[in-house]
């Protein structure tokens, strides 16, 4: 990687010219300012994570009037002293027939000398044809839109195009991605953040905007909701014991006995100061430990059923079926590779 510490912003550039998709620019700019802020909004789950830093960089401040019809406005020049971690270049629309050759002569010289400082040089859709422009991609595998096809060949045969791919890092030590269609930006903020921030934290963005297969509705990405702040210091020290013992057996009855307070009143109270009946927070609990188990381990789902304090696999099958929507290993194959390529 190009950081000399690990614990810094990584610094991200997002081009401005008139081709640019502002939706492009825009999306992956507010994805990387969520990155390891979000997650623990939503859950209340703390999370240690690098920060991502981006930034729209443009020849000028000045508003700019798109082609694609939306206006983008940058919030850096060109012209200023700044060392980029990531350049990304997004969806470029050229007019029938336009030619990009010679195209963004200042841009291209910008990215290059960022290339030089050590930047890993990104592109969405047919942005790979300013990192062509800019020989980034000669004598290298590269994606684009399947439809910028025949302007690579007759303008770049020297580009090993594999359009065919929705992402292709390239070049040493990965240095040049390249991404396929406009929506491939989702695919390509994922492999950054999981690159620069870890795996996890790409699989927690990828629930925080349903990104990936959505055809079976938002349950598979939903986490245990946040549960309500309160001052009742016996049922908060109840949650930090419950916290360690989620797989007992009889969870309900020992939390009471820990509070020493009797069962009713403590699910009263319990519930008021949570806003969950106990059964219901040790479940989510419970479940939220077994997607952690099925993302990041190859244990088999009965292990991890009774590690989590179900004897009965069936049982916990069905229960997490009706709380994500999904069986366990469907669940494993979708988010286990969200930060693969």
């Amino acid at each position: 990687m190009p950081l000399s510490s690990q614990t810094r912003n990584v610094s991200i550039s997002l081009i401005a010219v008139p081709e640019v998709s502002a939706a492009i620019v825009y999306g992956l700019h507010e994805v990387f300012t969520c990155v390891g802020k979000v997650w623990e909004t939503l859950t209340g789950e703390k999370t240690s994570t690098r920060l991502m830093t981006p930034r729209i960089v443009g020849r000028t401040t000045a508003p700019l009037a798109t082609t694609f019809g939306a206006t983008l406005v940058a919030d850096h020049t060109m012209d200023e002293k700044h060392r980029s971690d990531v350049v990304i270049v997004g969806d470029l629309n050229l007019e029938a027939g336009g030619s990009p050759v010679g195209r963004w002569r200042e841009e291209v010289e910008w990215i290059k000398d960022q290339y030089e400082q050590g930047a890993i040089i990104c592109s969405v859709c047919t942005g790979s044809m300013m990192l062509a422009e800019a020989g980034l991609l000669d004598n290298r595998e590269a994606t684009t839109h399947w439809g910028a096809r025949r302007v690579f060949e007759q303008c770049y045969p020297q580009v090993l195009l594999r359009p065919e791919r929705v992402l292709v890092p390239s070049g040493l030590e990965h240095r040049i991605i390249t991404s396929g269609g406009s929506t491939s930006w989702n695919e390509l903020a994922l492999y950054l953040v999981a690159r620069f921030c870890g795996d996890g934290e790409a699989r927690r963005i990828s629930k925080v905007f349903l990104f990936g297969d959505r055809s079976d509705g938002q349950l598979p990405f939903a986490a245990m909701a946040r549960p309500k702040q309160h001052d009742d210091a016996v049922i908060a020290q109840c949650q930090v014991w419950i916290a360690d013992h989620y797989a007992v057996a009889n969870p309900v009855a020992r939390m009471a006995q820990q509070s020493g307070l009797g069962e009713r009143t403590f699910k009263r109270r319990f519930a008021g100061a949570t806003g969950y009946a106990p059964l219901d927070y040790v479940q989510s609990l419970r479940i939220e430990e077994a997607k952690q188990m099925l993302e990041t381990t190859d244990d088999a789902i009965d292990d991890i059923a009774s590690a989590v304090g179900y004897d009965e696999p069936n049982s916990f099958r069905r229960l997490f079926k009706r709380t994500t929507g999904i069986a366990p290993n469907q669940y494993r194959l979708r988010f286990k590779s969200v930060a693969s390529v």
